[in-house]
């Protein structure tokens, strides 16, 4: 076993991750942030070397950990960064056994997610609208975003990845690649096509500036938009101003598949339209009907 510090340990352990495994750079911020914590702890403890870890320290930590009121997901995936470290550990003789091995990761409990009541949704497609009156290009553009995003139920990564040749405007349907470059065709409604129209043909060329790119999005400079400039917007919108309620493109696609299914749509149907490899990722969605209904129940029912 070598001298090596733990923390030492941890940087090697995140080059690795990065370089060999190819870990998304949000996965191994996530890693950083959970190991930093655990090197903190050990360090209390004056647990200083790689070789001094052992299965009551991280037992420690973890029951630590869970005390301080974190998420479930939150240590979920605390677990499962010391116990990917800890294998790693012991490949590497860094460890004389993979010391994590027996560490249970909690199950992580799905959250319902946050929606939009339709009074809501209106609201905010009448707020959005009112601004594109202003012929802005940007406001015109952020209202395509809008009514796209809640016809279509589509991931925001999906959104900007959207060139205009995708968009079939006779049909009323996009032309989406998903999660593994798998593509869908997704429909949607009159009003989402009206708003592309009227960004097509009055906003989208003042953007482009001559351009020749295929982007249907775009910014103020012409270019193709980020994901993280469509949550800005989304956010921005859908807050109103009052510092509060669901916000981000996510909401929207929450939105669009809870009313699709409080509408009476197929399950299965909304399995496609959002492209959810799994059957089980839509159900969450069949909870929220329920968790609306029981709620409309208790307001309304006499002997609730």
């Amino acid at each position: 076993m070598s001298g090596e510090t733990l923390a030492a340990s941890v940087e090697h352990f995140l080059r690795y991750v990065l370089d060999e495994r190819s870990l998304s750079p949000a996965t191994a911020k996530g890693y950083r942030s959970d190991l930093a914590r655990l090197v903190a702890h050990a360090e209390q403890k004056s647990q200083l070397l790689t070789a001094e870890l052992d299965l009551e320290l991280l037992r420690d930590w973890l029951w630590r950990e869970s005390e301080s009121g974190i998420a479930r997901a939150t240590l979920a995936r605390r677990t499962a960064a010391v116990r990917s470290f800890s294998s790693w550990a012991q490949r590497t003789e860094r460890l004389p056994t993979d010391i994590a091995a027996r560490l249970k990761s909690p199950k992580a409990g799905r959250s319902l997610p946050r929606v939009l009541t339709l009074p809501q949704t209106e609201q905010v497609l009448d707020t959005v609208a009112a601004r594109g009156a202003t012929e802005d290009p940007v406001a015109l553009r952020d209202l395509a975003i809008i009514e796209l995003l809640y016809a279509s139920g589509i991931r925001v990564s999906e959104l900007v990845a959207v060139d205009v040749g995708d968009v079939d405007l006779s049909r009323l349907t996009v032309l989406v690649t998903g999660k593994g470059a798998k593509q869908r065709v997704v429909p949607f409604g009159v009003p989402a096509k009206e708003a592309l129209v009227v960004y097509l043909e009055r906003a989208r060329p003042a953007l482009a500036a001559g351009d020749g790119t295929r982007a249907l999005l775009l910014g103020r400079r012409g270019a193709r938009l980020t994901p993280r400039t469509v949550y800005g917007v989304v956010a921005r919108l859908l807050d109103g101003g009052q510092g509060s309620g669901p916000s981000g493109p996510h909401t929207l696609r929450h939105t669009a598949a809870t009313h699709l299914l409080d509408g009476g749509a197929d399950l299965r149907a909304v399995q496609e339209l959002l492209g959810h490899a799994s059957l089980g990722t839509t159900q969450i969605y069949t909870h929220v009907s329920t968790e609306r209904i029981r709620d409309a129940y208790r307001l309304a029912h006499p002997r609730a």
